[in-house]
């Protein structure tokens, strides 16, 4: 007689279970991403956030206040997409349609079957402003992003192999045409960076497509660099006077970046040329970092002339500058604050750090001291003491205004998307100029070292 095999399901699920449980409780973002989609969002199915949507606080000294010119408050707008939950939300202007914006989101509800693991996806729809919130006019549409095969996260991040699906989308003009890059299972390593043609996604304008297809990346296409870590994310592209485009990939605690051609090859890293100069105005104007902090790269790149579109006596090409916002991660507590400072380099090679701000700036509207998300698990004696600010994360920066794509002026609006603890989208409509107070210039630093 046979001996009967012993059934081996419930130990596999127990392991399972017990591998979510463990990614859960860490605090690396990609570490925690299965546990995020499982169980239903940061904290769990059901469970109640402790924030406050609206607790417009004094900012602090230490920030420069941003206020939205489209609300007489000056606070920040949600970003509705008809009830479903939403992170991380990229708006760009529509193409053709005045007062009408594309919003793009990571889409945080649980899919109606279970799935042990990671299944992502990008929602998107037209939205317009409808009683003080930028609201979809259709029921949002999942973007037609294809699955990449896996198959090479290894060790403690194991699990990733699991993931399905696109994750954290940023969604941006170049001088032509728009893109989205977004993470996914990477050829090269456990998690990398995807970068495809946005109009292919959507139901873009047919004559305008014909006028502008870029074919390079009319399908997804993996993003590279020299070195890769095991899990990749943030990175963004930057296009130089001639059109030429690069990849940024890192800003701390070394910044790298390459040129790359329409085939997605790219060449050597270009850092070094600039690294002298650079850490210099870095080490004078970025944040000092403690345990338990750092920096991240937040959102796309645009080009900023600094003038105003009225100065007839402005050089246009001698300043114009790259734009990018990147933030201070605090995790402490068990609970992360994100403080976004803006960065801006030459748009010539080299491409060396033009200047930094100085100070953060804060999101008018932006939960203040104690109004941050309390860890579920904290007892009652814990909570009295909570001091944490709501956190808010910036994702997205793109210009307000039908037709423009990446270049722009100081008096011009931009439009920043950001996610609010991990639970909803917002956005702010910003005068870009007020984005780069109390710059500090790598230029005035030269002989003070």
């Amino acid at each position: 007689m046979l001996a009967k095999r012993p059934n081996l399901l419930p130990a596999f699920v127990g392991l399972v279970l017990v591998i979510l449980f463990i990614f859960s409780t860490t605090k690396s973002y990609h570490e925690k991403l299965a546990s995020i989609s499982f169980w239903g969002g940061p904290g769990g199915v059901g469970q109640s956030p402790v924030y406050s949507n609206r607790n417009p606080a004094s900012p602090p000294k230490t920030h420069n206040e941003l206020s939205s010119v489209s609300r007489n408050d000056g606070q920040y707008w949600t970003i509705d997409f008809l009830g479903a939950a939403t992170i991380n939300p990229n708006i760009l202007p529509h193409p053709n349609k005045t007062d009408v914006w594309i919003v793009v989101a990571q889409r945080m509800e649980p899919p109606k079957t279970p799935f042990i693991g990671q299944w992502s996806v990008e929602i998107t729809c037209e939205a317009k402003f409808h009683r003080g919130a930028l609201r979809c006019v259709d029921k949002p549409e999942i973007l037609p992003i294809s699955a990449t095969r896996g198959g090479k996260c290894e060790g403690k991040i194991m699990i990733l192999n699991m993931n399905v699906g696109p994750h954290d989308a940023r969604v941006f003009y170049g001088p032509e045409s728009p893109y989205i890059i977004y993470g996914s299972n990477s050829q090269f390593t456990c998690f990398g960076q995807w970068m495809q043609d946005f109009r292919a996604l959507i139901n873009w304008p047919v004559l305008i497509w014909l006028d502008t297809a870029d074919t390079g990346y009319l399908i997804g296409k993996e993003l590279q660099r020299p070195n890769f870590g095991p899990l990749e994310k943030n990175w963004f592209v930057f296009w130089d006077t001639s059109g030429d485009m690069y990849l940024h990939h890192d800003i701390s605690p070394k910044r790298s970046f390459v040129k790359m051609e329409k085939d997605g090859t790219i060449g050597d890293d270009l850092a070094p040329l600039v690294a002298s100069n650079d850490e210099k105005c870095m080490a004078a104007y970025m944040p000092v970092l403690v345990q338990d902090e750092d920096l991240h790269q937040g959102t796309n790149s645009l080009a900023i002339v600094l003038c105003r579109r009225a100065d007839r006596d402005c050089n246009t090409e001698a300043n114009t500058y790259i734009m990018h916002i990147y933030q201070q991660k605090l995790w402490h507590g068990f609970h992360s604050v994100y403080e976004p400072y803006v960065m801006l380099i030459h748009n010539k090679a080299p491409f060396g750090i033009y200047g930094l701000t100085k100070k953060p700036f804060w999101i008018r509207g932006r939960g203040g001291p104690g109004r941050g998300r309390i860890p579920q698990f904290y007892n009652a004696e814990s909570r009295k003491s909570w001091d944490q600010t709501e956190m808010i994360y910036i994702t997205s920066m793109n210009w307000r205004d039908e037709g423009q794509r990446y270049v722009g002026y100081l008096d011009d609006v931009l439009m920043l998307g950001f996610g609010i603890e991990d639970q909803r989208s917002a956005g702010m409509d910003v005068v870009a100029g007020d984005l780069l107070k109390d710059l500090g210039l790598c230029a005035e630093l030269q002989g003070k070292f």
